[in-house]
């Protein structure tokens, strides 16, 4: 059969050639207006696009025979994954090709800020000098702050190491082992930002991570530091930008990425600021990246047209469990139940244990990967789905195992997951009650029944009178209003744990008149919002 893909973008013409070696015909038009391409789109098997492209649901009706959308790069913020798998149509990106020169970028803008570099290249193109003013610093012997070891941000690390800077890093998903291979320290949040000198964002913007340097954190963050993001912009927060900078919090940031691109009238005020370097979004602008990323888009589009191999793919096991009904409930179990391990277990574990019973028995590989993604995906700087959820838990260091039984004294179909002896809360169990309902059945042995949505806290406590008024109490004076609770035992005046789904979302001071409270204990917060 005889494919055509459709090159829009401006991708590296070189994407064309791969093609064509292929025996695969790509057209590469001149820029297309949206009445023009959802003209032109329905004739093709394949599209190729960078950033510029909106592949969205409107879009998607106008096409017939497309099978594949491939992105050349990183980020599929543009394409809309729901409605590709729902029409069947594989949707592929190019994870590793832009890693170097987003790397090398960022250390480019590392050294531009110690050194006023752009600031000093102006005031000279414009007849100046005035040396004084543009006196820097060593970067040698400085902290840099790294949030984020995945991919790009172990470059990073790999690199200043060899400017002489001290490393430390925030990454709650990778091992002490990967850390100390990268000569890098980990650390809590709230340490890495009291001590950076300079600090560099490699993570995905999440509620997490949005406005993670912000006015109201500013008591934690060292004076003086220097900030660096060529990630996702909002992970500062670009407005509270120049109040920091005149607060003496601080001392310069370099920006490749922003909240809206290009930036809004507004913020182009604040990137108007003398210590505010900016670049616009370069990260992955170099000639070495943009042919890989062509290069590889386009075979890994020839070998998914010739059902040959779907490397890079990010719903293809998506699209092939659309057809079967009876695993879809357990992996949306899976994920669920990752996400919850993901926010109770501790800070840089590698030792996981799985355990199917039942029917999940039948897709062990498949909800482990669900697992996976749902534990990685508010972390990790790139996005996580069931094709590369295993290899990134691989890449970080994760130790895993699989088990399966076939019945449960309980349930009939049981997710079990072990989170190692150090943890608070060491094992949790899942079941299907019915279509979209998911609930948590079994912590550390209690037996507690709670629907896995929404706002969920959870404490341990004495088993006594009063317990549970309290905690509401505490609630209540704070105008948070309790959904749900389920409560176990181990007997009447011993150890109990409470499961609460509160209806909002809770910030650190309403989580801390929970801790404060006595004879409560192991505090965690969860959320499935």
């Amino acid at each position: 059969m005889s494919f055509k893909v459709l090159l829009l973008d401006n991708v590296d013409p070189i994407c064309a050639d791969e093609f064509k070696k292929r025996g695969i015909e790509a057209d590469q038009p001149a820029k297309l207006s949206l009445d023009e391409l959802k003209e032109t789109i329905g004739g093709y098997h394949a599209i190729v696009v960078r950033s510029a492209t909106t592949v969205n649901a409107d879009l998607l009706k106008h096409t017939n025979g497309l099978r594949i959308i491939g992105r050349a790069g990183v980020g599929v913020d543009n394409i809309d994954i729901a409605s590709a798998t729902s029409k069947g149509v594989l949707v592929m990106n190019t994870p590793d090709g832009n890693t170097i020169s987003t790397a090398e970028h960022t250390c480019g803008m590392i050294i531009a800020l110690a050194r006023n570099i752009p600031q000093s290249v102006e005031r000279v193109k414009s007849g100046g000098w005035d040396r004084k003013k543009f006196m820097g610093t060593e970067v040698h012997s400085k902290k840099l702050g790294i949030v984020g070891l995945g991919k790009i941000g172990s470059e990073v690390a790999l690199r200043m190491k060899e400017f002489g800077m001290d490393l430390y890093a925030y990454d709650p998903f990778t091992t002490q082992e990967h850390a100390s291979n990268l000569g890098v320290k980990l650390v809590d949040l709230d340490e890495l930002l009291g001590l950076s000198d300079f600090l560099t964002v490699h993570t995905p913007l999440t509620e997490k991570t949005r406005n993670l340097i912000s006015l109201a954190n500013a008591d934690k963050i060292k004076p003086g530091i220097r900030l660096v993001n060529c990630a996702r912009g909002g992970i500062y927060k670009e407005e509270d930008l120049v109040p920091l900078i005149e607060k003496g919090i601080l001392d310069g940031v370099a920006l490749d990425v922003y909240t809206n691109e290009p930036p809004t009238e507004e913020l182009y005020e604040v990137l108007k600021h003398p210590a505010i370097i900016c670049t616009p979004h370069l990260g992955a602008s170099t000639e070495e990246a943009q042919e890989k990323v062509a290069v590889q888009i386009a075979n890994q589009i020839a070998d998914a047209l010739e059902n040959k191999n779907y490397k890079g793919s990010l719903n293809s096991k998506s699209i092939s469990l659309l057809t079967n009904k009876e695993v879809q409930p357990y992996v949306e179990l899976a994920e669920k139940l990752g996400r919850v391990s993901g926010q109770i277990m501790p800070k840089n574990a590698n030792n996981f244990s799985f355990e199917y019973t039942g029917l999940c028995t039948k897709y062990a590989d498949v909800l482990t990967d669900a697992v996976l993604k749902g534990m990685l995906s508010q972390y990790v700087d790139e996005s996580v789905n069931l094709i590369n959820a295993r290899h990134y838990a691989t890449e970080r260091g994760f130790k895993l195992s699989e088990t399966t039984k076939s019945e449960d004294k309980n349930y009939n179909d049981l997710i079990t997951i072990r989170l190692g002896d150090s943890s608070e809360y060491k094992q949790i169990s899942a079941a299907v009650f019915g279509p979209g309902d998911y609930r948590i059945v079994e912590i550390d042995g209690f037996g507690i029944e709670l629907r896995l949505e929404g706002d969920i806290l959870m404490y341990q406590n004495i088993d006594k009178p009063g317990m549970l008024a309290s905690v509401a109490s505490t609630l209540a004076g704070q105008n948070i209003n309790i959904g749900a609770l389920s409560l176990g035992r181990e007997g009447k005046g011993s150890n109990a744990i409470t499961a609460v789904i509160v209806d909002k979302q809770l910030n650190n001071e309403e989580l801390q008149s929970i801790y404060d409270l006595d004879g409560v204990h192991n505090v965690k917060y969860i959320s499935l919002s």
